[in-house]
């Protein structure tokens, strides 16, 4: 009960001090924080991180 409590003080707190225009930026920001830190504890790949263009053999292999 004493955590409820808690959670709708500092909820109140943030809307206060950011204001209501900027809580769907902070909840974006949140949700690509929390979507990261799963995606890195299952060891999948950065999605901003561009995957390699092509493999080396294709790469390295002379055009005909």
């Amino acid at each position: 009960m004493n955590l409820d409590k808690t959670l709708i003080i500092v909820l109140i707190l943030v809307l206060v001090i950011m204001g209501p225009s900027q809580l769907p930026k902070i909840a974006q920001s949140l949700g690509k924080s929390a979507k990261a830190l799963k995606d890195g504890l299952e060891g999948r790949p950065d999605e901003d991180e561009p995957a390699s263009e092509a493999p080396a053999k294709e790469r390295d292999t002379p055009a005909e």
